[in-house]
């Protein structure tokens, strides 16, 4: 791999400047949610993903990743290839990756996801071989994620990569995957509502491999489905037999890990 263009930097006083002295930023994204702002640096005719953040929640997040990719490594699973500090925060350099995220939210910009032409629509019109496919990439994902030790945090279709050329799915954005099990000690995990285990919304419940299979089997249930209400399923009855027993209310009664959880899915393929 081409060794990118921040391999000697372990500190700069802005970001700005930096990328002004690297290369061309060819794109920017200042509006995310999540208080990061990031950049496409083209260097070289390599092109890079550059994520930083100023914030004290942005700053935790980006550690977070850090400390992520140090432990979990997949093919479908966007490599982080260096971080370094500013004087007011910390910065992540990825590989850029060709697609499209298939939920894009902003702070001015909300929904989308039914509009006609949007990538999480185009992906939906898809031959179910891809869509099945594609879910393979996220549980493969996953699986090493669970083989790590961590549980999944804020996963939801905005991680979601999708190269609609080569059709290829790879997950991005990982940051607020966490070590597991651990008790939630605040009001709520970050994270969509739409994918969110109930146990990420109740202090002092438990957060563990479970709670990543309440997540895929939401991931499930809105990827097999044709529009955004959930009301055209194009699954089989055996397969939603397995998406409503991992998104289960009572951890209990869902399948008891990420793998367990695979095995069924790929049982009715």
């Amino acid at each position: 791999m081409t060794t990118h263009p921040f391999f000697h930097v372990t500190h700069v006083a802005t970001l700005g400047a930096a990328l002004d002295r690297l290369g061309t930023v060819f794109q920017r994204f200042e509006e995310q949610d999540s208080g990061c702002i990031s950049y496409g640096l083209l260097v070289s005719g390599q092109r890079w993903f550059v994520k930083g953040s100023s914030t004290p929640a942005g700053i935790s997040s980006l550690r977070r990743a850090v400390s992520f990719h140090e432990r979990v490594s997949h093919s479908s699973i966007v490599p982080l290839e260096h971080s370094f500090a500013t004087d007011d925060g910390v910065v992540l350099v990825y590989p850029w990756m060709n697609g499209e995220v298939l939920y894009h939210p902003t702070l001015s910009r909300h929904g989308g996801r039914a509009v006609p032409g949007s990538p999480m629509a185009r992906f939906r019109e898809q031959p179910l071989p891809r869509i099945h496919s594609a879910l393979a990439s996220i549980f493969s994902a996953h699986l090493a994620v669970e083989e790590a030790g961590f549980v999944a945090v804020d996963f939801y279709d905005g991680c979601m990569l999708y190269d609609f050329d080569e059709h290829r799915m790879m997950l991005c954005d990982l940051d607020e995957y966490r070590d597991a099990p651990f008790v939630l000690e605040t009001d709520r995990l970050p994270g969509s509502t739409r994918f969110m285990a109930p146990e990420q919304s109740a202090r002092g419940s438990l957060i563990d491999t479970r709670t990543t299979v309440f997540t895929l089997g939401r991931t499930l249930r809105l990827l097999m489905d044709a529009g955004d209400e959930e009301k055209q399923w194009r699954g089989t009855p055996e397969q939603m037999a397995v998406v409503r027993a991992a998104t289960a209310t009572a951890p209990e009664r869902r399948f008891s890990s990420v793998r367990s959880l695979v095995d069924a899915w790929q049982a009715t393929i």
